[in-house]
Protein backbone atom coordinates (compact mmCIF):
# COMPACT_ATOMS: atom_id res chain seq x y z
CA UNK A 1 0.00 0.00 0.00
CA UNK A 2 3.15 2.13 0.13
CA UNK A 3 6.66 2.46 -0.37
CA UNK A 4 9.40 2.69 2.54
CA UNK A 5 9.12 5.84 4.29
CA UNK A 6 6.18 7.54 1.98
CA UNK A 7 3.89 9.31 4.08
CA UNK A 8 0.85 8.05 5.28
CA UNK A 9 -1.10 11.18 5.40
CA UNK A 10 -3.48 11.33 2.48
CA UNK A 11 -6.91 11.49 2.09
CA UNK A 12 -9.73 8.87 2.14
CA UNK A 13 -10.31 8.81 -1.59
CA UNK A 14 -6.33 8.07 -2.26
CA UNK A 15 -6.78 5.49 0.07
CA UNK A 16 -10.09 3.98 -1.86
CA UNK A 17 -7.80 4.28 -4.76
CA UNK A 18 -4.66 2.50 -4.25
CA UNK A 19 -6.48 0.12 -3.05
CA UNK A 20 -8.27 -0.72 -6.42
CA UNK A 21 -5.20 0.59 -8.30
CA UNK A 22 -2.81 -2.28 -6.80
CA UNK A 23 -5.50 -4.83 -7.21
CA UNK A 24 -6.74 -5.82 -3.56
CA UNK A 25 -10.73 -5.27 -4.60
CA UNK A 26 -12.58 -4.16 -7.96
CA UNK A 27 -14.23 -1.51 -5.50
CA UNK A 28 -13.39 0.47 -2.54
CA UNK A 29 -14.79 3.03 -0.66
CA UNK A 30 -12.56 4.38 2.76
CA UNK A 31 -13.97 6.77 5.54
CA UNK A 32 -12.89 8.16 8.66
CA UNK A 33 -14.26 10.81 10.95
CA UNK A 34 -13.01 12.23 14.31
CA UNK A 35 -14.22 14.41 17.30
CA UNK A 36 -13.04 17.29 19.10
CA UNK A 37 -9.58 17.64 19.26
CA UNK A 38 -9.02 13.93 19.04
CA UNK A 39 -7.54 13.76 22.45
CA UNK A 40 -8.99 12.39 25.83
CA UNK A 41 -12.22 11.78 27.04
CA UNK A 42 -14.19 15.20 26.45
CA UNK A 43 -14.89 16.20 23.17
CA UNK A 44 -15.92 19.60 24.67
CA UNK A 45 -19.34 19.56 22.41
CA UNK A 46 -17.14 19.71 19.17
CA UNK A 47 -19.15 17.99 16.21
CA UNK A 48 -17.93 14.88 14.11
CA UNK A 49 -15.53 15.84 11.19
CA UNK A 50 -15.88 13.24 8.68
CA UNK A 51 -14.20 11.96 5.30
CA UNK A 52 -15.09 9.42 2.55
CA UNK A 53 -13.84 8.96 -1.06
CA UNK A 54 -13.92 6.24 -3.80
CA UNK A 55 -17.22 4.85 -4.38
CA UNK A 56 -19.24 6.40 -2.00
CA UNK A 57 -22.50 5.95 -3.43
CA UNK A 58 -21.73 2.16 -3.77
CA UNK A 59 -23.95 -0.36 -1.73
CA UNK A 60 -21.24 -2.88 -0.38
CA UNK A 61 -22.07 -6.14 1.41
CA UNK A 62 -20.83 -5.71 5.16
CA UNK A 63 -20.50 -9.30 6.09
CA UNK A 64 -19.66 -10.11 9.53
CA UNK A 65 -19.61 -5.68 9.95
CA UNK A 66 -23.64 -7.14 10.76
CA UNK A 67 -22.26 -8.78 13.81
CA UNK A 68 -21.61 -5.18 15.69
CA UNK A 69 -25.00 -4.20 14.78
CA UNK A 70 -27.01 -7.33 16.15
CA UNK A 71 -25.11 -6.98 19.40
CA UNK A 72 -26.29 -3.06 19.78
CA UNK A 73 -29.64 -4.00 18.69
CA UNK A 74 -29.64 -6.56 21.68
CA UNK A 75 -28.70 -3.63 23.90
CA UNK A 76 -31.40 -1.44 22.59
CA UNK A 77 -34.14 -3.79 22.72
CA UNK A 78 -33.35 -4.47 26.54
CA UNK A 79 -33.21 -7.83 26.32
CA UNK A 80 -31.39 -9.39 29.40
CA UNK A 81 -28.18 -10.92 28.27
CA UNK A 82 -28.38 -13.63 30.90
CA UNK A 83 -31.73 -14.88 29.16
CA UNK A 84 -31.04 -18.90 28.18
CA UNK A 85 -31.26 -18.76 24.55
CA UNK A 86 -34.07 -21.33 24.96
CA UNK A 87 -36.34 -18.68 26.18
CA UNK A 88 -35.85 -16.79 23.51
CA UNK A 89 -35.97 -19.31 20.86
CA UNK A 90 -38.00 -22.54 22.00
CA UNK A 91 -37.01 -24.72 19.36
CA UNK A 92 -33.53 -24.98 20.31
CA UNK A 93 -34.84 -26.45 23.40
CA UNK A 94 -33.37 -29.81 24.14
CA UNK A 95 -30.15 -28.65 23.03
CA UNK A 96 -26.72 -28.61 24.18
CA UNK A 97 -26.91 -24.40 23.52
CA UNK A 98 -30.29 -23.89 25.21
CA UNK A 99 -30.01 -23.67 28.30
CA UNK A 100 -26.70 -20.81 27.37
CA UNK A 101 -26.84 -17.15 28.03
CA UNK A 102 -27.82 -14.87 24.91
CA UNK A 103 -24.51 -12.60 26.10
CA UNK A 104 -22.05 -15.91 25.28
CA UNK A 105 -23.37 -16.37 22.05
CA UNK A 106 -22.77 -12.53 21.06
CA UNK A 107 -18.77 -13.00 22.64
CA UNK A 108 -18.26 -16.30 20.79
CA UNK A 109 -18.04 -17.92 24.43
CA UNK A 110 -20.80 -20.64 24.12
CA UNK A 111 -18.69 -22.98 23.08
CA UNK A 112 -19.76 -23.26 19.58
CA UNK A 113 -18.02 -24.30 16.51
CA UNK A 114 -16.80 -22.01 14.16
CA UNK A 115 -19.15 -23.18 10.88
CA UNK A 116 -21.50 -25.37 9.65
CA UNK A 117 -23.13 -25.92 6.17
CA UNK A 118 -26.31 -25.69 7.00
CA UNK A 119 -27.25 -24.45 3.16
CA UNK A 120 -25.95 -27.30 2.20
CA UNK A 121 -29.30 -28.74 0.99
CA UNK A 122 -29.60 -25.53 -1.34
CA UNK A 123 -26.62 -27.34 -3.15
CA UNK A 124 -28.46 -30.22 -3.92
CA UNK A 125 -31.85 -27.95 -4.72
CA UNK A 126 -33.74 -29.26 -1.49
CA UNK A 127 -35.22 -26.76 0.36
CA UNK A 128 -34.33 -25.46 3.98
CA UNK A 129 -36.30 -26.13 7.19
CA UNK A 130 -35.27 -23.32 9.51
CA UNK A 131 -36.37 -24.58 12.72
CA UNK A 132 -33.91 -27.75 12.06
CA UNK A 133 -31.46 -25.86 10.87
CA UNK A 134 -31.46 -23.71 13.94
CA UNK A 135 -31.42 -26.85 16.01
CA UNK A 136 -28.06 -28.02 14.16
CA UNK A 137 -26.46 -25.36 14.92
CA UNK A 138 -27.27 -25.14 18.80
CA UNK A 139 -26.08 -28.15 18.81
CA UNK A 140 -22.73 -27.50 16.50
CA UNK A 141 -21.02 -28.02 20.41
CA UNK A 142 -16.93 -28.52 20.37
CA UNK A 143 -15.22 -31.49 21.75
CA UNK A 144 -13.43 -29.09 24.39
CA UNK A 145 -16.77 -27.07 25.22
CA UNK A 146 -18.65 -29.76 27.42
CA UNK A 147 -21.33 -29.22 29.93
CA UNK A 148 -22.18 -26.14 31.59
CA UNK A 149 -20.41 -23.08 30.69
CA UNK A 150 -18.54 -21.36 33.07
CA UNK A 151 -19.80 -17.96 33.98
CA UNK A 152 -17.21 -15.72 31.28
CA UNK A 153 -17.90 -18.92 28.69
CA UNK A 154 -16.16 -21.66 27.45
CA UNK A 155 -12.54 -21.33 25.79
CA UNK A 156 -13.16 -18.12 23.03
CA UNK A 157 -13.72 -19.59 19.61
CA UNK A 158 -14.68 -17.05 16.55
CA UNK A 159 -18.21 -18.13 15.47
CA UNK A 160 -20.29 -17.64 12.98
CA UNK A 161 -22.83 -20.14 14.39
CA UNK A 162 -23.75 -18.18 17.74
CA UNK A 163 -24.76 -15.19 15.51
CA UNK A 164 -27.08 -17.04 13.33
CA UNK A 165 -28.64 -18.01 16.61
CA UNK A 166 -28.04 -14.83 18.47
CA UNK A 167 -29.97 -13.17 15.41
CA UNK A 168 -32.76 -15.35 15.25
CA UNK A 169 -33.61 -14.84 18.91
CA UNK A 170 -33.20 -11.03 18.54
CA UNK A 171 -35.62 -11.43 15.55
CA UNK A 172 -38.13 -13.58 18.16
CA UNK A 173 -37.96 -11.10 20.77
CA UNK A 174 -39.23 -7.56 18.95
CA UNK A 175 -41.66 -9.95 16.95
CA UNK A 176 -39.30 -8.76 13.86
CA UNK A 177 -39.33 -11.01 10.36
CA UNK A 178 -35.58 -11.65 10.83
CA UNK A 179 -32.63 -9.87 12.40
CA UNK A 180 -32.28 -7.43 9.42
CA UNK A 181 -35.59 -6.12 10.24
CA UNK A 182 -34.78 -6.00 14.04
CA UNK A 183 -31.41 -4.17 12.88
CA UNK A 184 -33.15 -1.67 10.88
CA UNK A 185 -36.18 -0.99 13.69
CA UNK A 186 -33.71 -0.44 16.46
CA UNK A 187 -30.59 0.80 15.21
CA UNK A 188 -30.58 2.00 11.61
CA UNK A 189 -33.58 3.61 11.35
CA UNK A 190 -33.01 5.81 15.07
CA UNK A 191 -29.91 7.30 13.39
CA UNK A 192 -31.46 7.99 10.13
CA UNK A 193 -29.97 5.86 8.45
CA UNK A 194 -32.37 3.61 6.66
CA UNK A 195 -31.57 4.88 2.73
CA UNK A 196 -28.16 4.33 3.70
CA UNK A 197 -28.18 0.88 5.26
CA UNK A 198 -30.17 -2.30 5.40
CA UNK A 199 -31.06 -5.41 3.95
CA UNK A 200 -31.80 -5.93 0.56
CA UNK A 201 -35.04 -6.17 1.59
CA UNK A 202 -35.68 -3.07 3.70
CA UNK A 203 -33.52 -0.94 1.58
CA UNK A 204 -35.75 -1.95 -1.66
CA UNK A 205 -38.85 -1.24 0.97
CA UNK A 206 -37.40 2.77 0.98
CA UNK A 207 -37.18 2.61 -2.89
CA UNK A 208 -33.23 1.52 -3.21
CA UNK A 209 -32.09 -0.83 -5.34
CA UNK A 210 -28.41 -0.14 -5.24
CA UNK A 211 -25.64 0.26 -7.06
CA UNK A 212 -24.34 -2.96 -5.18
CA UNK A 213 -20.80 -3.79 -5.28
CA UNK A 214 -21.25 -7.32 -7.05
CA UNK A 215 -19.33 -10.32 -4.70
CA UNK A 216 -18.29 -13.45 -5.60
CA UNK A 217 -19.63 -16.02 -8.80
CA UNK A 218 -20.70 -18.72 -7.41
CA UNK A 219 -22.04 -21.38 -9.76
CA UNK A 220 -24.74 -22.47 -7.55
CA UNK A 221 -26.18 -19.50 -7.24
CA UNK A 222 -26.01 -18.84 -11.04
CA UNK A 223 -23.09 -17.01 -11.50
CA UNK A 224 -21.71 -13.90 -9.98
CA UNK A 225 -23.96 -12.36 -7.01
CA UNK A 226 -25.19 -9.02 -7.00
CA UNK A 227 -27.69 -6.86 -4.61
CA UNK A 228 -27.92 -10.69 -2.50
CA UNK A 229 -26.17 -11.74 0.50
CA UNK A 230 -22.84 -13.31 -0.44
CA UNK A 231 -22.64 -15.65 2.95
CA UNK A 232 -24.11 -18.69 2.11
CA UNK A 233 -25.87 -19.59 5.61
CA UNK A 234 -27.43 -16.32 5.59
CA UNK A 235 -28.73 -16.21 2.25
CA UNK A 236 -30.27 -20.13 2.98
CA UNK A 237 -31.93 -18.79 6.22
CA UNK A 238 -33.37 -15.09 5.53
CA UNK A 239 -32.31 -14.66 2.08
CA UNK A 240 -33.11 -11.10 0.89
CA UNK A 241 -33.40 -10.38 4.42
CA UNK A 242 -30.50 -10.49 7.07
CA UNK A 243 -29.26 -12.47 9.98
CA UNK A 244 -27.38 -12.20 12.89
CA UNK A 245 -24.14 -12.97 11.57
CA UNK A 246 -24.83 -11.57 7.98
CA UNK A 247 -26.86 -9.41 5.55
CA UNK A 248 -26.79 -5.34 6.38
CA UNK A 249 -25.04 -3.78 2.72
CA UNK A 250 -24.21 0.36 3.52
CA UNK A 251 -22.26 2.92 2.14
CA UNK A 252 -19.12 4.43 3.61
CA UNK A 253 -20.92 7.28 5.12
CA UNK A 254 -23.38 5.22 6.84
CA UNK A 255 -21.10 2.58 8.48
CA UNK A 256 -19.14 5.73 9.64
CA UNK A 257 -22.25 6.92 11.02
CA UNK A 258 -22.80 3.32 12.78
CA UNK A 259 -19.20 4.03 14.26
CA UNK A 260 -19.83 7.61 15.39
CA UNK A 261 -22.94 6.58 17.03
CA UNK A 262 -21.47 3.95 19.27
CA UNK A 263 -18.51 6.20 20.37
CA UNK A 264 -21.43 8.67 21.70
CA UNK A 265 -23.33 6.34 23.20
CA UNK A 266 -20.13 5.06 25.26
CA UNK A 267 -19.27 8.00 26.41
CA UNK A 268 -22.94 9.33 27.18
CA UNK A 269 -23.95 6.11 29.20
CA UNK A 270 -22.71 2.74 30.29
CA UNK A 271 -25.65 0.69 28.30
CA UNK A 272 -22.62 -0.36 25.65
CA UNK A 273 -20.35 -0.88 28.05
CA UNK A 274 -20.44 -4.79 28.16
CA UNK A 275 -20.08 -4.92 24.71
CA UNK A 276 -16.69 -3.76 24.55
CA UNK A 277 -14.83 -4.51 27.46
CA UNK A 278 -12.15 -6.77 27.21
CA UNK A 279 -12.55 -10.37 28.29
CA UNK A 280 -10.25 -13.12 29.33
CA UNK A 281 -8.41 -15.38 26.37
CA UNK A 282 -8.20 -13.29 23.93
CA UNK A 283 -9.05 -10.36 22.04
CA UNK A 284 -12.77 -10.99 20.70
CA UNK A 285 -15.43 -8.74 22.84
CA UNK A 286 -19.82 -9.05 22.40
CA UNK A 287 -20.17 -7.90 18.84
CA UNK A 288 -16.40 -6.58 18.62
CA UNK A 289 -12.90 -7.64 18.60
CA UNK A 290 -10.09 -5.78 20.07
CA UNK A 291 -6.98 -4.56 18.61
CA UNK A 292 -4.21 -7.54 18.74
CA UNK A 293 -0.92 -6.43 20.99
CA UNK A 294 0.88 -7.64 17.12
CA UNK A 295 -0.10 -8.05 13.55
CA UNK A 296 -3.58 -6.30 14.11
CA UNK A 297 -5.41 -5.48 10.67
CA UNK A 298 -6.45 -2.38 12.52
CA UNK A 299 -2.63 -1.46 11.96
CA UNK A 300 0.04 0.12 14.17
CA UNK A 301 -1.35 3.31 14.40
CA UNK A 302 -4.89 3.18 16.47
CA UNK A 303 -4.57 2.79 20.43
CA UNK A 304 -4.48 -0.48 22.35
CA UNK A 305 -8.50 0.12 23.54
CA UNK A 306 -9.42 0.67 19.51
CA UNK A 307 -12.45 -1.86 18.87
CA UNK A 308 -14.14 -2.59 15.84
CA UNK A 309 -14.42 -5.64 12.85
CA UNK A 310 -13.66 -7.22 9.97
CA UNK A 311 -16.14 -8.52 7.42
CA UNK A 312 -15.36 -11.72 5.15
CA UNK A 313 -15.84 -9.57 1.63
CA UNK A 314 -13.94 -7.43 2.72
CA UNK A 315 -14.86 -4.44 4.87
CA UNK A 316 -13.83 -2.95 7.90
CA UNK A 317 -14.74 -1.01 10.81
CA UNK A 318 -12.37 0.10 14.05
CA UNK A 319 -13.47 2.51 16.58
CA UNK A 320 -10.40 4.12 18.93
CA UNK A 321 -12.09 5.58 22.00
CA UNK A 322 -9.35 7.65 23.15
CA UNK A 323 -8.49 9.39 20.20
CA UNK A 324 -12.30 9.45 19.53
CA UNK A 325 -11.96 8.64 16.18
CA UNK A 326 -13.76 5.93 13.76
CA UNK A 327 -12.19 4.47 10.30
CA UNK A 328 -13.71 2.24 7.81
CA UNK A 329 -12.56 0.24 4.47
CA UNK A 330 -15.59 -1.63 2.19
CA UNK A 331 -14.30 -3.17 -0.35
CA UNK A 332 -15.59 -6.20 -2.69
CA UNK A 333 -12.62 -8.44 -2.38
CA UNK A 334 -14.39 -11.57 -2.94
CA UNK A 335 -15.39 -10.53 -6.46
CA UNK A 336 -14.32 -12.56 -8.55
CA UNK A 337 -13.29 -15.14 -6.23
CA UNK A 338 -12.58 -15.60 -2.01
CA UNK A 339 -9.57 -16.79 -2.77
CA UNK A 340 -8.17 -13.20 -3.60
CA UNK A 341 -6.18 -12.53 -0.45
CA UNK A 342 -4.24 -9.61 -0.88
CA UNK A 343 -6.71 -7.25 1.34
CA UNK A 344 -4.72 -9.40 4.18
CA UNK A 345 -1.44 -6.88 3.56
CA UNK A 346 -3.56 -3.79 2.62
CA UNK A 347 -6.03 -3.54 5.58
CA UNK A 348 -3.06 -2.31 7.77
CA UNK A 349 -1.47 0.68 6.15
CA UNK A 350 -4.68 1.37 4.65
CA UNK A 351 -6.12 1.94 8.48
CA UNK A 352 -3.28 3.47 9.52
CA UNK A 353 -3.45 5.90 6.58
CA UNK A 354 -7.13 6.57 7.43
CA UNK A 355 -6.51 7.21 11.48
CA UNK A 356 -3.90 9.52 10.46
CA UNK A 357 -6.27 11.84 8.66
CA UNK A 358 -8.90 11.42 11.18
CA UNK A 359 -6.13 13.20 13.32
CA UNK A 360 -5.42 15.58 10.68
CA UNK A 361 -8.99 16.58 10.74
CA UNK A 362 -10.09 16.50 14.49
CA UNK A 363 -7.24 19.58 14.55
CA UNK A 364 -9.99 21.45 11.43
CA UNK A 365 -9.32 23.69 8.51
CA UNK A 366 -5.78 24.39 7.05
CA UNK A 367 -4.22 21.10 8.16
CA UNK A 368 -2.67 18.90 5.81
Amino acid sequence: MRAEGQSLFVDAGQVARRVVLEGVAPACAAGCAARGSGVGPDPGGAEWTCEVGGDTGLYFDLASVTKPMTAVAVVRAGIDRRTPLEELLPEVRGTASGPVALELFLAHRAGLDAHRTLYAPLVEGKAIEPAAALREAADARRPDAVGAPPEEGFAPLYSDLGYVLAGAALARAVGARDAGEAIARLVLEPLGLGGRAGTVRELEARGVRGPFAPTETVAWRGGPVVGAVHDENAWALTGRGGSGHAGIFATIDAVLAFGEAVLDALHATDELDWLVRPRPGGCLRAGFDGKSERGSSAGDRMGPGTFGHLGFTGTSLWIDPDARAVVALLTNRVCPTREHLAIRAARPPAHDALFERAMALALGPGQP
